[in-house]
């Protein structure tokens, strides 16, 4: 049986970064094992669960929502157990699950609002994975909440500057001084490795624009700027 995956390639490093992140902020544990497998499953049966509010393929997606989320619910009772009290994590993504179903049942799933509902659920797994340890946050935990965010809102600037927006100088513009002020703020703070982190998002922002690239090889350079920013938010963390 072929497996029923979501087409948003860019969002696997939303789903790794801010959960990992967030447990490195915090104290690795054996329950993030399979805290972070439920979280991948319970990514996948959102999939489906979405499509399922286009009333299209009712039956198939009903039928692999429940593939994947049956084993997401048995994994994620692991953390449930550990930290009953991080259930609330989950009520905290209800809101932005709704978001993204309204936008799914009109057909607007590239809005950017659809986006930033998805990157603040992404970041809130990252605070529940700190959470996790000793149910308690650090000021650590609440920097890597926020660079999250702000790392994955600049990629969702450029991506659509680049594809869908390439053509509104307007939106240039606003990913350009987006991308800028960014590491300003985090300079601005005294973060300077955080605001390092950044930097490769405003190169790329302006030197790569106007380019005749492909979605896929844009979304290639996307997973290294996604691995230079772990690694330098990591050693911000020290």
């Amino acid at each position: 049986m072929k497996l029923f995956l979501p087409k948003q390639h860019g969002a696997w490093a939303m789903l790794i970064l801010p959960f990992w992140l967030g447990a490195a902020s915090s104290e690795i544990i054996w329950p993030h094992i399979p805290f972070f497998l439920g979280w991948i499953l319970l990514y996948l049966a959102t999939y489906p669960s979405l499509l399922l509010f286009k009333r299209k393929r009712i039956t198939f997606y009903a039928k692999w929502t429940a593939i994947y989320m049956v084993p997401a619910i048995l994994l994620l009772l692991v953390p449930l157990l550990t930290r009953p009290s991080i259930i609330v994590f989950g009520f905290l993504m209800i809101p932005f699950f709704i978001i993204n179903a309204y936008f799914s049942s009109k057909n607007q799933d590239r809005a950017l609002g659809n986006d930033f509902s998805a990157i603040f659920s992404f970041s809130i797994a990252g605070l529940a994975s700190s959470y996790l340890p000793h149910g308690e946050f650090t000021a650590l935990s609440w920097t890597v909440f926020a660079a999250s965010v702000l790392f994955f809102a600049g990629s969702t600037f450029y991506v659509k500057s680049m594809i869908r927006e390439k053509k509104k100088l307007s939106f240039r513009w606003l990913s350009w001084i987006y991308h800028a002020a960014v590491p300003l703020v985090w300079l601005s703070m005294g973060e300077w490795v955080v605001a390092a982190a950044f930097l490769p998002s405003l190169y790329r922002s302006i030197a790569f624009y106007g380019k005749p690239f492909s979605p896929k090889k844009i979304g290639i350079f996307e997973i290294g700027n996604a691995a230079i920013f772990f690694i330098m938010i990591l050693i911000a963390m020290n």
